[in-house]
């Protein structure tokens, strides 16, 4: 009889069905969707099925149970706990154990561990803005014992972010990026690598700033269909990058517009699980290419308006201007 895993004693003559699998019983009169991990004995699909002969004879959703997949299921599953008690430091910190254990991650995996990053790294950009729009406000009044201390305060902030980017820019390199075998979750982790980047130019001067965006350039440059989600994130990303880094609005509108129209000529080749983000990417760069056209040609706009910060995916914290659109955050699965 199969049982759920709640135990610690498990023998590798075993196997995990993830969640989703299908329970084919003898003869295949009907298909169970499973709720929960399953964990199956082997030995008992012997008994009941005389045509089993091993590991490799197994549907592709069936995992053998090793010393890889227990440490592995364990991390990941309290990954989920700390985003649904909202404790994004220890998310990051279970999330970077399972992509160190080596491997592809899963979709789930790979959207758990962008979650992670972009909440620890979002509330401290957020709080970035804020602090940076008082300073200058107390600039403008010449109050200068208020500045230094906000500065000083200010600088704390980007230390515990440059901390961030550089953690999960680590993680990529070392990890994640050299065991991706797939073209998607390379374009992913690259999407990612050029937004942490971006992250970084964002309060970076001189060198550092020219330095990151360079790097965040670089990251940014991969290919998938016109209607990939994915493709259409990175193009979105790209854009806020040329407006907002390399201050760049002609070459943002023109990254943002063939996107789109990019997009919209192969619209009918959408596959129904990508249609809703896909579409709702598309609208996220047309609001954007909207925000940034009419932010050129505005008569009287006031100093800044134009170059408000942009909202960002997973962003917690409401930033202190106005923003436009940015990717929104993959959602993990529960």
């Amino acid at each position: 009889m199969a049982t759920e895993i709640s135990s610690s004693r498990f023998s590798t003559g075993s196997l995990i069905l993830p969640p989703g699998s299908l329970i084919l019983p003898p003869g295949g009169a009907s298909r169970t969707p499973l709720p929960t991990h399953i964990l199956i004995p082997i030995s008992l699909i012997k008994m009941f099925d005389a045509d089993f002969h091993g590991i490799r004879s197994l549907p592709k959703n069936v995992v053998p149970l090793t010393s890889y997949v227990l440490p592995h299921y364990s991390k990941t599953f309290l990954a989920r706990l700390c985003e649904q008690a909202e404790r994004y430091d220890e998310m990051v910190t279970y999330m970077k154990e399972v992509a160190k254990l080596g491997g592809e991650l899963t979709v789930d995996e790979r959207n758990l561990l962008s979650v992670a990053y972009k909440n620890v790294v979002g509330t401290r950009r957020a709080s970035w803005r804020i602090i940076s729009s008082i300073e200058q406000k107390e600039e403008s009044k010449g109050s200068d014992k208020h500045v230094s201390t906000i500065k000083e305060y200010r600088n704390k902030i980007e230390t515990e972010l440059e901390k961030v980017c550089q953690d999960v820019l680590d993680v990529l390199d070392d990890f994640l990026i050299p065991n991706a075998a797939t073209g998607e979750s390379k374009v992913f982790y690259h999407k990612m690598k050029g937004d942490y980047h971006r992250y970084l130019a964002e309060f970076a001067s001189g060198e550092k700033r020219k330095g990151a965006a360079t790097a965040a350039h670089d990251a940014y440059k991969t290919e998938l269909t016109p209607t990939h989600p994915i493709r259409l994130g990175l193009a979105l990303n790209f854009s806020v990058f040329y407006y907002e880094i390399l201050n760049s609005p002609d070459r943002a509108c023109h990254l943002a517009k063939q996107a789109f129209d990019d997009a919209i000529a192969e619209l009918d080749s959408l596959s129904e699980e990508s249609y809703r983000d896909s579409t709702l990417i598309m609208q996220l760069l047309r609001d954007n290419l909207t925000l940034w056209t009419s932010s050129d040609s505005a008569e009287g706009e006031p100093a800044g308006a134009a170059d408000a910060p942009k909202k960002e995916e997973g962003e917690t914290a409401k930033p202190a201007e106005p923003a436009a659109a940015e990717e929104p955050a993959p959602a993990a699965a529960s």
